[in-house]
């Protein structure tokens, strides 16, 4: 048997679970739960995720019977609750904030909180993430688990309809709740505290009213009849007159308990929420602090409480809401209204015995069904609900429970006189009446907006059509237009009518309204427009003659009120408001168009505007042209604007005071303004015709600003293209070069003719070009050009002459097949020429590099080692390629000035030495040099090609110096820079040859610690710091090497 209703169990629950969670009716989830319910186990077996038997023994066990039912009702409205969280998350449409629960909510906190196992049954839903305000989804759960769910959610539901059903005495199967709640078996010591006495309805005609306790415990209990206790006095009397009773004396015997419960009734409430019994002074529930809905005692007997809604449902978040209130407590959204059942203007008497329900009636249970969409009662023969217009669902079958037969002898139903209907309240039919009227009404109205119809017309329309089969809408399109015709041709014939009336009468006559009087005395003819006429029609509720009458009111009213706007022509007046259909303004615009034609005719021409004539004697009307046509911000500065132009000391023109004036209003701040001089041909310009770069804050006028540009473009390098005022700014920096150039490109573009500024971007493409490493010069004509070839030999496409690519050197067919060191050590040996030039030709071979473009230079380094590039402006050391700067990046450099921080191994420190002491350090290194004169050149003259400043040009001619024994034919000046060349070339330190001024002077110069220790003699000292400078201070990083 067990496993047979296991079965039955398993097989309802899996049913209602699919119906819970899928596309299933409320109808079938409610016949699954009570199929469930009914079914004959204990709560241990019968729910499998719930303790429903921990939950009932911790919240449902108290010391009485009393306590214990309004304990499970506390726990039965919690479920509730639970009840609505899990629908929520089953449901397609789950509120906005489903993920969490919180612990604020006071419908949450007098609820879910206030009983034993809440939260719980939360966490089987999936909130187990506590949170500081409450309970959450974790953060990795995306949707609910809606099985799960579903399958605790059914649980609850039939829990709650048990328990519903034990607190009604209905339950089928309450011993189960009894071995677990024993104080469920307590009853009441006297039973339930009534003012009725129950006396066998067989004795009633028969016997007296008054019997024995024992013949009335042998009276079936069903057949009471109730008495009230009230008149127990009488019936005390009318006892003591029988016969049989003359002598009996009757003894009152009254019981302290009912006394106190009799009192304690009338001096306590029951909450209708919670269930708890108040004092009835409190005016407030102590447990849910609810309101006080309902009084107590015999006024609930005498009449029936009107019908009030004492709390309402949310829509959004499922929260049970006090009736009093608007806003949702938790979500604060707004109450969707319901509507409440009639109530009854005053209170009448309850009957004794009401008489049952009919089916299908008001008050029949089973004839009302609640709308599943928007929750309002409707009845039985209403397939559509009254409030939503949603068809009602189908209902599912319920399962029917078998009762056992009852063991109660089955009296007859005694005959009641039938009693006459109820009069009909005549305010109740009159309401009933204006309510249908006025649905058919909003109806009618939604029809007519579907076809564009307003509402005035439906109901001017409902007014005249009458009572008819025809719709306002049909009508409205059927004989509307020609009812407006005839309102207009009533208008029309009444005032001509008006008009030979008062022409008859020679304006004596009097008309019925003041309006037609004035337009009689004005003459001139009146036509109306079918909207005119509808306006009136719907102002006149459908009346057509009033609605003539008001048209032409409407009418005279307009043309006054253009006629007071200027227009004097009463008959333009009234053929422009028939055009616009009555509209003012669409009529003023009618009548304004020729007035603006010539303005649109000077509009729309190509002629430029006509100049304003400053020197105008109205100087008002000279001021509005300036408002007008420059759009200044106030009437102030066009009277200002206007003085400076009339100024005779300072000419300005029109453009520049009218932008000067709208920056500012300060008459000497605009002066200076208009007044700028230029620093380059000192003229007075207005700060609009002045140019400025943005890395000084010089001003050239736009002439010069142009001729400048022009001609550092055409004639000098791009790096030139800097301010002609302070020659800012020093672009040999590549930051600072991109930002500059990407600026003054804009500027140029406006001032430049098309040619010049072709050839400034070709010139600034050629200076981005110089920075990738495939960039060649060509050793011929100077011409530069990316290379990607592999091989040495290189063909110039300007000049079609070859050179190396790697040594630069112009191209022989000894150079094929050999690197560049061996073909210059054959070319040393071979070549009759080479040898003849000596060491002269070693310095020219070996000359100057561009460290930033590479560009090769065949001269010397001797002299000034400040180099300049042609090619790119780029200034540095000849000697060590540092750069030469103003602004220096070294730390603790006090030096200003343009200046160059040089290692120690440049020529810039090492052409000072002598000549012995360069090869003494060459020797020490057993590096060999030469000394001889080289045969065939020429003797006495140095013929090392150098650069030379002559008159401003910079030409390349021999040196022409005195050479000297044992320099190899060279000056003394040349042959130091041979002997540091190749003291570069093989990376020697000139530190071991310093003297001891020399060490300390570096040392300082290279920030190196040249402190001097305690009882140090100088040799130790002297050693100590040239070895610290040398391991500190490296040598040059860009010294050219391995020449």
């Amino acid at each position: 048997m067990a496993s047979t209703l296991s079965d039955q169990l398993e097989e309802v629950r899996c049913h209602a679970e699919a119906c819970l969670y899928s596309t299933g009716s409320v109808l079938e989830v409610r016949a699954g739960i009570t199929a469930m319910a009914n079914i004959p186990l204990p709560p241990s077996v019968k729910y499998r995720y719930i303790a429903a038997e921990t939950m009932i023994i911790e919240n449902g066990v108290n010391n009485n019977r009393k306590e214990t039912i309004g304990s499970l009702q506390r726990l039965s409205t919690a479920l509730n609750i639970l009840e609505k969280y899990g629908c929520n998350l089953t449901s397609s449409s789950r509120p906005k904030y489903w993920r969490a629960v919180k612990h604020n909510n006071p419908v949450f906190r007098a609820t879910v909180d206030a009983i034993q196992g809440g939260r719980a049954v939360l966490c089987l839903y999936g909130y187990s993430n506590q949170q500081p305000d409450g309970l959450s989804f974790p953060d990795e759960v995306v949707e609910p688990d809606i099985e799960k769910v579903a399958a605790v959610t059914l649980e609850v539901m039939s829990l709650r309809m048990e328990l519903d059903m034990l607190i009604k005495e209905a339950h089928p199967h309450p011993e189960f709740f009894e071995r677990i709640i024993p104080s469920l078996n307590q009853k009441d010591e006297f039973g339930p505290i009534s003012d009725a006495v129950a006396i066998p309805s067989s004795l009633r005609e028969s016997q007296p009213l008054y019997m024995s306790l024992a013949s009335l415990s042998q009276s079936p209990t069903s057949a009471f009849l109730p008495v009230r206790t009230a008149n127990a006095s009488t019936s005390t009397s009318i006892s003591t007159r029988h016969t049989e009773r003359a002598n009996h004396h009757r003894t009152v015997v009254t019981s302290s308990k009912m006394r106190k419960n009799h009192s304690s009734s009338l001096l306590s409430w029951h909450c209708t929420h919670c269930t708890r019994v108040n004092s009835n002074q409190d005016i407030l529930c102590e447990t849910c602090e609810r309101p006080r809905l309902a009084s107590s005692g015999a006024a609930k007997e005498e009449f029936p409480q009107p019908f009030t809604i004492t709390e309402w449902q949310c829509k959004s978040c499922t929260v049970v809401n006090a009736g009093s209130s608007i806003l949702c407590e938790v979500c604060e959204r707004p109450r969707l209204a319901t509507k409440p059942p009639a109530t009854p203007t005053r209170p009448t008497p309850t009957p004794n015995r009401p008489a049952a329900p009919v089916l299908g009636m008001p008050g029949d249970p089973d004839s009302q069904w609640m709308c599943q969409f928007c929750t309002y009662i409707n009845y039985t023969p209403a397939s559509v609900c009254e409030m939503c217009d949603l068809p009602r669902p189908e209902p599912t079958k319920m399962p029917v429970k078998v009762h056992p037969p009852s063991q109660v002898k089955k009296v007859p139903v005694l005959s009641v006189k039938p009693k006459d209907p109820p009069m009909e309240d005549p305010d109740l039919t009159r309401q009933k009446l204006m309510r249908e009227e006025g649905l058919k009404l909003i109806q009618l109205i939604r029809d007519g907006e579907k076809k564009g119809v307003s509402p005035e017309e439906v109901y001017t329309g409902m007014r005249v059509s009458g009572v008819g089969n025809i719709l306002p809408c049909d009508w409205l399109k059927a004989e509307l237009p020609h009812l407006l015709d005839q309102i207009c041709a009533t208008a029309t014939s009444s005032r001509a009518a008006d008009l030979k009336a008062g022409q008859n009468q020679n304006g004596t006559g009097t008309a019925e309204d003041t309006g037609v009087e004035e337009e009689q005395t004005r003459g001139g003819g009146v036509t109306l427009s079918r909207a005119e006429a509808k306006l009136a029609w719907l102002s006149a509720g459908g009346d057509t003659e009033r609605a003539a009458k008001q048209a032409l009111r409407d009418r005279h009213s307009k043309v006054k009120e253009l006629c007071s706007l200027g227009f004097t022509d009463e008959v333009r007046c009234q053929e422009v408001l028939r055009q616009s259909e009555g509209e003012v303004r669409g009529a003023l615009s009618l009548l304004q168009r020729p007035l603006m034609e010539p303005f649109h005719q000077r509009m729309w021409s190509d002629q430029p505007e006509p100049p304003i004539d400053i020197n105008h004697p109205d100087k008002q009307r000279v001021c509005r042209r300036l408002l007008a046509v420059y759009d200044l911000p106030s009437w102030g500065r066009c009277e200002l604007a206007l003085s400076l132009l009339q100024e005779r000391t300072a000419p300005y023109s029109l453009d520049d005071v009218v932008q000067a004036v709208r920056e500012s209003h300060d008459r000497d701040f605009i002066r200076r303004v208009l007044a700028k001089e230029c620093p380059i041909c000192l003229s007075d310009f207005p700060h609009s015709k002045m140019q400025s770069l943005t890395s000084c804050q010089c001003s050239v006028c736009c002439g010069c600003f142009q001729q400048h540009f022009t001609i550092a473009v055409r004639d000098k390098h791009i790096r030139d293209m800097v301010c002609p005022v302070c020659w800012e700014p020093d672009i040999n920096d590549p930051e600072h070069l991109n930002s500059y150039f990407s600026t003054l490109d804009i500027q140029l573009r406006e001032c430049l003719e098309p040619e010049v500024y072709d050839l400034f971007h070709k010139k600034l493409t050629e200076q981005a070009l110089i920075k990738d490493p495939k960039f060649l010069w060509c050793s011929h004509c100077s011409y530069g050009f990316i290379y990607d070839g592999d091989q040495l030999k290189v063909t110039c496409f300007q000049c079609r002459n070859s050179f190396c690519a790697q040594c630069k050197k112009p191209w022989e067919s000894q150079h094929g097949g050999l690197s560049c060191e061996r073909y210059q050590s054959w070319k040393r040996e071979n070549d009759p020429e080479y040898q003849r030039q000596g060491l002269a030709g070693y310095l020219r071979d070996n000359g100057i590099t561009c460290p930033n473009c590479r560009f090769q230079y065949a001269l010397s380094k001797g002299g000034c080692m400040h180099f300049s590039c042609s090619q790119c402006r780029y200034q540095f050391c000849s000697g060590c390629n540092n750069p030469f700067h103003t602004t220096c990046a070294v730390i603790h450099c006090s030096v200003t000035g343009l200046h160059a921080h040089h290692p120690r191994d440049c020529l810039f420190y090492l052409r000072d030495w002598e000549p012995g002491r360069l090869q003494a350090l060459l020797q020490n290194k057993g590096v060999e040099f030469n000394t001889d004169t080289p045969p065939g050149t020429q003797a006495g003259l140095c013929g090392v090609i150098e650069q030379k400043d002559e008159s401003g040009q910079q030409t390349d001619s021999a040196c022409g110096a005195q050479t000297q024994p044992g320099h190899a034919g060279l000056c003394e000046k040349h042959y130091r820079e041979y002997l540091v060349s190749l003291i570069n070339g093989h990376s020697i330190d000139p530190a071991p040859l310093f003297n001891a001024n020399e060490l300390v002077l570096a040392c300082r110069r290279y920030q190196v610690d040249d402190a001097r220790g305690e009882l140090e003699d100088d040799v130790t000292y002297y050693t100590r710091i040239l070895e610290k400078l040398i391991d500190e201070v490296p040598l040059g990083d860009k010294v050219p090497r391995k020449k």
